[in-house]
């Protein structure tokens, strides 16, 4: 059976291709220890000058963890999952390589193209340079499977533009190429089939020069999407006003005061989310925004690890994903309901700082 992750070299370059395509790259434990080790024996080779993060798949990048895996080994227990060992291990060797990615050493790049979200988004935001196409579909939609955006979604959704990464953590709306470089979430989008052209670039260039060459290719074959206005882009103020809000009930009272065609489709994705998550994601971005990388995975660690003590995560995976009903049960009808001790129990230590498990990110 072909490997899910594909590692191999081009001209100085180390490249990890996501290849489970019938899952949309959906990540899994075997493919988080591939590429964590990978990038650990590149980091100390010096033929490695830059790494490459791509799919085998023209449908997507990575759409995320494998969340039917979470719900099959959460039920198995027979109730909260929150001391399983495959969980533990998923979540704790994921953030350690979205950590790795975030202060890797050497350049990056990564090919958003199709789908990009959850733990697409954990790989991909960390890279010097992320590429987004024509194909791009990219979000952080985990408020409404019960969870919250992780994998260093506080970090980097936190400091997109404005509020526009605080938009999409309690919308869980999807964007395209042209939202992605507006909130400083790619740097650069080019035409899907440029990507065809990589590994001729790398191996056309002079030794010492292929990242250079490959920086000049992708800035060269940009796409021009000025004209294009997604969802952020256009209402930014709005987003801006409407997403600056201290607490959700205030954002909520200020999008039904908004009879824009964007506030009311925001006021209808946010119904649709767990009213607790909104809230305490709302509290991890406010968090996050004066946190480093590794002090936020270590803060989304904890509130994961109380996310698998309850129930709202099983809840939002069956209805989405197994039923397919799209008829959550939450915990709360809305979020006049969440209590504010409710909220800080998400963020109260799970582990002695000495035995967290990523007390030794830094």
């Amino acid at each position: 059976m072909e490997s899910p992750v594909l590692c191999s070299t081009v001209a100085g370059f180390g490249i990890l291709t996501l290849n489970r395509p019938e899952a949309l790259n959906a990540l899994s434990l075997e493919m988080i220890r591939i590429m964590n080790e990978a990038l650990r024996a590149w980091r100390h080779d010096d033929s490695i000058v830059a790494v490459l993060f791509r799919s085998s798949s023209e449908r997507a990048f990575c759409a995320g963890g494998d969340i039917r895996f979470f719900h099959r080994v959460a039920t198995a227990t027979g109730g909260p999952a929150a001391g399983s060992a495959l969980l533990e291990d998923f979540f704790t060797e994921e953030y350690q390589l979205n950590h790795l990615i975030h202060t890797y050493p050497k350049p990056s790049f990564a090919l958003m193209d199709g789908i990009v979200m959850g733990g697409g988004m954990g790989i991909s935001q960390g890279a010097t340079m992320r590429v987004a196409t024509e194909r791009t579909r990219m979000g952080m939609p985990e408020v409404s499977i019960g969870l919250f955006p992780d994998v260093g979604g506080g970090y980097f959704l936190s400091r997109a533009r404005g509020r526009s990464g605080f938009d999409l953590a309690l919308t869980g709306r999807i964007i395209h190429a042209a939202d992605a470089l507006f909130a400083g979430l790619a740097d650069v989008a080019v035409p899907s089939g440029a990507l065809a052209g990589i590994d001729a670039v790398l191996e056309g260039a002079a030794p010492g020069t292929q990242v250079a060459a490959l920086t000049d290719y992708l800035r060269g074959q940009a796409l021009s999407l000025e004209a294009e206005d997604g969802a952020l882009k256009k209402n930014h103020e709005a987003v801006d006003r409407h997403f600056s809000h201290a607490d959700v009930m205030a954002t909520l009272a200020s999008l039904h005061a908004d009879s824009s065609e964007y506030a009311v489709e925001a006021l209808k994705l946010m119904s649709q989310r767990s009213p607790v998550m909104l809230c305490v994601t709302l509290e991890q971005l406010r968090r996050a925004q004066t946190q480093t990388i590794a002090e936020c995975l270590r803060m989304e660690r904890t509130i994961m690890r109380r996310c698998f003590e309850g129930t709202e995560i099983l809840e939002g995976i069956r209805s989405r994903v197994i039923d397919k009903d799209n008829a959550p049960r939450w915990q709360h009808p809305g979020v006049e309901q969440v209590q504010a001790e409710e909220v800080e129990c998400y963020f109260a230590p799970a582990w002695p700082a000495y035995a967290h498990p990523l007390r030794d990110l830094d």
